[in-house]
C-alpha cells in the first residue's frame, strides 16, 4: 500500500554488473519537496561499457543528491524493499564505498583533506568487482592542483583495474576531468544542467550526457548574498588566473600525461600566474649576485677557518648592500 502511495517500484535484482534505474528519486527530499517539485534523474551503467559515471556541476546542482539516492535505491533493492523509482534493474553490489561530505576529525588530529585521504584509501585498497563507489568531490580539502591530480590519478586506478571495475559515481567541480573520456573507453562524462538568465544561473536538476565547461562557483557566490565588490572583483581575478595559468585544458591528453614537456602549447607550459621559469638562473639575478652565487659554490668548507667564513660572510653582505642600494 505504501508502495503504491509512493509510486515506488519492484526492482528486479540479479547477478548481472548492470545498474539502470530509470526515474529515480531520492526517497526523502521528495517528501520534503511536495507536489512533484522532486526532479527524477536516470542511471544506467555496467562495468563492462559505462563502469564510471563522471558528473559535473556547479555546487548547489544536485550533483551529491544524485550519487546519495543511487547508493540509497540499491540497498533497498537488495533489502527486499519496492524502490522510489518507474523501473530498476540492480545488478547485486557486495559492497557500497561511499567518500562524501567534508568535516576533520580533531579527536584524531586529522584534518579534512587527510580524512578524506583516509577514505579513499579505505575504498582503493577494499573494492571488489561487484562494489559500488560513490565519491563526491574528492580533492576539495587541498588546493586545487593537487585536488585534481590526485582525482585524476584514482579515476585511472579504478578504470585501469581490469580484473576489478567496480561501478563508480564519480561527482567533481574539476571539469578538466572530463578529457578523461578521451582516454578512458569505460567512463562517461555527465553533467547536472543549469541555465543562465541574464548572469544569473537557473538550477535544472537534470542529469545530462556530456561533461560541464564551467563551475559556475562565482555565479553560486553572488546567489549566497557575497558583496558585489567581491564578486566583480573574483570575476577579475579569475580573468587573469584563466589567461595566466598551466594549460589545464592539455593535460589530460595521454601523450602530456607521458611526455609533459611536449605539450602541444610550449609558451603556456612556461609560465604560472605570469612567472617565467623557462629563463636561466642568470637572467633572474643581478651580476653581483650571480657572482656570489659562483664563489659560493666555489667555497671548500673542508678547508676554509672559521675566521675566513666570517671574512667572507661578512664581504657578501657588503657587496649585497651595495647591489641593492645601487
Amino acid at each position: 500500500e505504501l508502495a503504491v502511495l509512493q509510486d515506488y517500484v519492484r526492482p528486479k535484482v540479479d547477478d548481472s554488473m548492470a545498474m539502470h534505474v530509470h526515474h529515480g528519486r531520492h526517497p526523502v527530499l521528495e517528501q520534503q519537496l511536495r507536489n512533484g517539485k522532486f526532479v527524477a534523474n536516470d542511471i544506467s551503467m555496467d562495468s563492462n561499457e559505462d563502469q564510471i559515471l563522471l558528473i559535473t556541476g556547479p555546487n548547489m546542482s544536485g550533483k551529491s543528491t544524485i550519487i546519495r539516492q543511487v547508493g540509497i535505491i540499491v540497498i533497498l533493492a537488495q533489502i527486499g524493499s519496492f524502490v522510489p523509482a518507474k523501473s530498476a534493474h540492480i545488478g547485486v553490489v557486495d559492497k557500497i564505498f561511499t567518500r562524501v561530505g567534508a568535516s576533520d576529525n580533531l579527536v584524531g588530529g586529522e584534518s579534512t583533506f587527510m580524512v578524506e585521504m583516509n577514505e579513499a584509501a579505505n575504498i582503493l585498497n577494499n573494492i571488489t568487482n561487484r562494489s559500488l563507489i560513490l565519491m563526491d568531490e574528492l580533492g576539495r580539502g587541498t588546493s586545487t592542483f593537487d585536488g585534481l591530480s590526485i582525482a585524476w590519478a584514482i579515476i585511472e586506478y579504478l578504470h585501469d583495474k581490469s580484473d576489478i571495475g567496480p561501478r563508480t559515481l564519480f561527482a567533481t567541480h574539476y571539469h578538466e576531468m572530463t578529457e578523461l573520456e578521451e582516454i578512458l573507453p569505460r567512463l562517461k562524462n555527465y553533467n547536472v544542467s543549469v541555465r543562465e538568465e541574464g548572469g544569473d544561473i537557473v538550477f535544472l536538476h537534470r542529469l545530462e550526457k556530456g561533461g560541464a565547461d564551467r563551475s559556475y562557483g562565482i555565479n553560486v557566490a553572488q546567489m549566497a548574498g557575497m558583496p558585489i565588490d567581491v564578486v566583480e572583483r573574483a570575476k577579475n581575478i579569475l580573468t587573469r588566473l584563466e589567461k595566466d595559468q598551466i594549460n589545464v585544458e592539455n593535460f589530460g591528453s595521454e601523450a602530456e600525461l607521458k611526455h609533459g614537456a611536449n605539450c602541444k602549447h610550449p609558451e603556456a607550459e612556461k609560465t604560472v600566474y605570469g612567472f617565467d621559469y623557462s629563463k636561466s638562473q642568470g637572467e633572474f639575478f643581478p651580476p653581483s649576485l650571480n657572482r656570489l652565487i659562483d664563489e659560493l659554490k666555489e667555497l671548500d668548507l673542508d678547508k676554509v677557518t672559521p675566521i675566513d667564513a666570517l671574512v667572507k660572510i661578512r664581504q657578501w653582505q657588503l657587496d649585497l648592500k651595495e647591489s641593492e642600494a645601487g
